[in-house]
């Protein structure tokens, strides 16, 4: 596990959230729309979307999409418990990402841009110099 504390802009961190969770069946529509967001509710992997304004759209196995503009914070936990972050508005639509993520997770913020590999591979060396 790796801790992360980065700036990410929301989008990023949205995209980040479809990767972990629902992009095999998440409709095409709901992809483009940025303001789209996966919710699930559940003592674990779960996502929640704090917003001045949000709508539930539709549920497709266990995620809610909701509509959700003006984002200001949003807390996702993953299934296995092992990946906590929550990223937080800071200006505009970008915001502070902070937690812990697995290596699954790692891989889905780099593909969603929300973190760099040499990012994660700092984080990681980082990790390996703390005492056990």
């Amino acid at each position: 596990m790796a801790n992360i504390d980065v700036e990410a802009p929301l989008e990023g961190f949205r995209e980040f959230l479809i990767y972990s969770t629902c992009i095999s069946f998440m409709p095409e529509s709901y992809m483009r729309d940025p303001e789209v967001f996966p919710e699930r509710e559940g003592e674990h992997g779960s996502i929640y979307v704090e917003a001045v304004d949000k709508s539930s759209l539709t549920k497709m196995r266990d995620i809610t999409f909701v509509n959700a503009r003006e984002v200001l914070g949003i807390i996702y936990e993953s299934k296995s418990g092992n990946t906590k972050l929550k990223w937080r508005m800071t200006a505009d639509d970008n915001g502070r990402v902070v937690g812990v993520a697995s290596a699954n997770a790692l891989t889905n913020l780099i593909n969603a841009r929300v973190v760099s590999q040499d990012y994660v591979r700092e984080a990681l060396e980082k990790m390996s110099e703390q005492p056990s």
